[in-house]
């Protein structure tokens, strides 16, 4: 009667035959054995997440300030003030004219130049635009970039100040501009080479005018109040590190297979393609869902990221997202020989993949014509099932595009990784 009821389960028993569980428990005794391939498995991810998290920080803090203050009176003063009370600029010295300070910057000493002119405090007693002259080392664009929306925002609060102060001047327009202009106040003995085109450097004219306040945003912060930037990078990164991970780890076990002659050994044996095949992908599959797990805590303890979502779909996304790291170390594994060559090969799928998934990035920042090439990559999809589940609570009825789209780039990728393993098998 057993074995009728045996025969009657064909299918379950050829999935928990001997045979099968015989392999299953040599890969897993083949992995144990393999120290490094579990360091590997543990210490990258949780290393890279911290440092990522960490070290790709878009805000900036405690920029060198240099100040040029022809005004010297307590209107000028208040207008350093306002510059240096947040943490993004710093005052780091005081120059007698622009030409040192522009000195100064070109040495590298200074981030930023702030030069306000004689006439500052007489313009606003008249109720005049004021002009000061902020000075940016544009070496680096993104921080001149960042810095001069700082001076911008900085600017206007600053005349929204004034204008509450003194309701009874201006008239009711706002026209605080930032804006390319030539060198404002006593500038005459600036270097010509200090402010040319060819310099590394943007000169920028604030009209500092006093006016009425007429208009006054209310601006809500949906998702990340307190705009940490760790918990954008972190949830990118989780896919990111999953499939790069699920690519080296795969492709390092099937080539060490060839390089010490066990697949042959296991062509001798009775079982059948599929069941090597299956045997070698499951406890790669069960080990890195354990790097899902790992992902997630470093994520959760060290930057604080909330799980407004369900678990159990982010460990599906998760899992699909595996699915394409194996099925691609799969793809390596049967181009190349040795370990060192599929290393070497990693380096031509690697960067392609971090570069173009939006995990530290946003796509948008990307030429139009480089952007429908990211809808292959499956970390681009899975960074947005990540953000979507952990920081919006966002369900399968808003994210079911990009599950789609994750399903279907894994059930591809490991049906040609496979196809191509039997076939060298065969």
């Amino acid at each position: 009667m057993i074995n009728d009821l045996v025969r009657t389960m064909s299918p379950l028993s050829r999935i928990l035959n001997l045979r099968l569980w015989s392999l299953f428990i040599k890969e897993f005794h083949q992995i144990r054995r393999n120290r490094r391939l579990v360091i590997l498995l543990i210490i990258p991810p949780t290393l890279n997440i911290i440092l990522f998290g960490l070290a790709l920080n878009p805000t900036f803090e405690n920029l060198r300030l240099g100040v040029v203050d022809d005004s010297r009176t307590p209107e000028s003063r208040e207008l350093v003030s306002a510059f240096t009370e947040g943490l993004v600029f710093k005052t780091k010295a005081y120059y007698a004219s622009t030409e040192d300070l522009g000195q100064a910057i070109s040495r590298a000493e200074l981030d930023a130049g702030l030069a306000v002119p004689r006439d500052f405090a007489e313009k606003r007693a008249r109720h005049e635009t004021a002009e000061v002259q902020l000075l940016v080392d544009a070496v680096n664009a993104n921080t001149a970039t960042i810095a001069g929306g700082y001076a911008a925002r900085i600017i206007a609060s600053l005349n929204q100040k004034i204008a509450l102060s003194q309701p009874r001047a201006g008239q009711p327009t706002e026209s605080t501009a930032l804006q390319p202009s030539p060198p404002m106040g006593d500038t005459s003995n600036a270097p010509s080479s200090f402010l040319s085109p060819n310099n590394p450097s943007v000169s920028l004219t604030t009209n500092v005018s006093v006016t009425h306040a007429t208009v006054t945003p209310r601006l809500t912060i949906l998702y990340n109040p307190g705009l940490k930037s760790a918990w954008f990078i972190t949830t990118g990164m989780i896919g990111l590190l999953l499939v790069l991970q699920g690519s080296v780890v795969s492709s390092a076990s099937l080539v060490r297979e060839k390089e010490i002659g066990t697949v042959e050994q296991l062509l001798m044996t009775p079982a059948e393609s599929s069941e090597i095949i299956i045997a070698k992908v499951a406890p790669i599959f069960l080990l890195l869902a354990i790097d899902i797990g790992l992902a997630l805590g470093v994520a959760r303890l060290v930057f604080g990221v909330p799980v407004r979502g369900s678990l159990l779909l982010f460990f599906l996304a998760a899992s699909l997202c595996v699915l394409c790291g194996i099925g691609l170390g799969m793809m390596i594994a049967t181009f190349t020989r040795t370990q060192q060559q599929a290393q070497l090969m990693g380096f031509f799928t690697n960067p392609p993949l971090a570069l173009l998934s939006g995990a530290t990035t946003p796509i948008e920042a990307m030429p139009t014509w480089l952007q429908p090439i990211t809808s292959v990559n499956p970390v681009k999809h899975f960074a947005i099932i990540s953000r979507g589940i952990l920081l919006k609570g966002s369900g399968v009825d808003v994210l079911y595009p990009q599950l789609l789209a994750l399903a279907v780039i894994a059930l591809v990728m490991v049906s040609v990784s496979v196809w191509q393993f039997r076939k060298q098998l065969g």
